[in-house]
């Protein structure tokens, strides 16, 4: 069933609990949108119901055992261990692990493809409760060669993170990832269901035709003409039939300089349009040439071909592989790079998952109400696995 999150749906004094709210008694009011008649509810209540196993039910209990989920990101997290895996005799791939060793393990999907890891993505996790486990996929973030595309496709990288599972001993674990990591957590899973427990899936991208030329053949450009303009003026006349073909073009230039000129407006497109108000770091990032030819040059790689995927509607077509695992959605109203279309497409194909629309929130993992479901997503499946992180 589908959740509408509003915005300011949760109205609760903040203090410095861990939580994030007040230690007094505690109250949710929903607005009347569909999902209730707008009362207080009680703690121990049930605001959502679900289709699915009692693993799913589990999972759309907004509260549990009289306490609400915590909804802020966790402190800064520093690695335990980290290092490089040969994947190929080319590839070798950065990983770390944080948080609890004997914790319960959960990988982090980064998106792009090619935009790497950060420190923040660990924070979305309890680092008491879960062994956090990130990497930087082929030729992205500290991963090397930088910015390579050889040998760089949708099912080396698949190949790779059972490499990495198999490296650092772990049977099972979660997924969770964003944009094109969502779209790379499908893939993965439908291949090797039997090593997930449970996903968290945001800004949904399945890598469809028209979901590219939405974004970079002019349909986002009717929302952002301003910042169309720079990524259109680019590319000759000649060559505006098709932008994805014409940037890679000068992405693989065998002048640098075409390369990082191409790089930085291609990713500079993306990063203004990525929240749904204007937020002047992000677009700072389109200017970094290291960040940006990773990110522009891997992107235009997989998009030129369709994701290394058989059919345009694979993903969709091979979800029922992965119906009986718990998953949860989060999907911004107002998700331009990837709009909310492919979250409803992916939401009918899949009831059994529980699917969360964020009313005041457009692509970015870290827009306040995205960040916030993201982290109660992980903390709903710590109550499903147990104290002991037992699935």
């Amino acid at each position: 069933m589908a959740t509408i999150i509003p915005a300011l749906q949760i109205s609760l004094s903040r203090t410095s609990n861990p939580w994030g709210w007040n230690s007094g008694p505690r109250h949710i009011h929903l607005p009347n949108h569909g999902l209730s008649s707008g009362k207080s509810m009680e703690p121990g209540s049930q605001i959502i119901e679900s289709k699915g196993n009692d693993r799913n039910k589990v999972l759309v209990n907004a509260l549990r055992n009289g306490r609400l989920f915590r909804r802020d990101l966790y402190g800064q997290i520093k690695p335990y261990s980290s290092g490089f895996l040969e994947v190929s005799d080319l590839h070798s791939l950065y990983w770390e692990q944080s948080g609890n060793p004997d914790g319960y393990p959960v990988v982090f999907f980064h998106g792009g493809p090619g935009a790497g890891t950060s420190g923040r993505d660990r924070r979305y996790f309890d680092p008491d409760f879960f062994r956090i486990i990130l990497f930087d996929q082929r030729g992205a973030g500290k991963s090397k060669p930088h910015a390579c595309l050889k040998d760089n496709t949708t099912w080396d990288l698949i190949k790779d993170i059972e490499k990495l599972r198999k490296h650092l001993n772990i049977e099972k674990w979660q997924v969770f990832g964003g944009s094109w990591g969502s779209t790379l957590a499908l893939a993965y899973t439908q291949a090797y269901a039997e090593r997930v427990t449970g996903m968290v899936l945001r800004g949904i991208f399945l890598l469809r035709k028209k979901e590219i030329d939405w974004f970079y053949e002019g349909g986002a450009a009717t929302i952002y003409p301003d910042a169309w303009e720079s990524f259109r003026d680019f590319i000759p006349n000649e060559e505006r039939d098709n932008f994805v073909v014409a940037y890679g073009k000068r992405l693989n230039s065998n002048d640098l300089r075409k390369q990082k000129a191409a790089a930085k407006i291609w990713t500079t497109w993306e990063m203004m349009t990525s929240h749904l108000l204007p937020n002047e770091g992000y677009m700072r990032r389109g200017q970094d040439d290291l960040f940006s030819l990773a990110f522009a040059r891997i992107e235009n790689h997989y998009f030129n071909n369709k994701g290394f995927l058989p059919t345009d509607s694979y993903l969709l077509d091979n979800v029922e592989k992965i119906r009986h695992i718990p998953a949860i959605i989060v999907q911004g109203r107002y998700d331009v790079c990837c709009p909310m279309i492919s979250a409803w497409d992916l939401h009918k194909a899949w009831p059994e998952a529980d699917f969360k629309v964020i009313m005041d929130a457009g692509h970015s993992a870290t827009e306040p109400g995205i960040t916030a479901e993201l982290v109660a997503a992980n903390e709903q499946f710590k109550s499903l696995y147990g104290d002991n992180g037992q699935f």
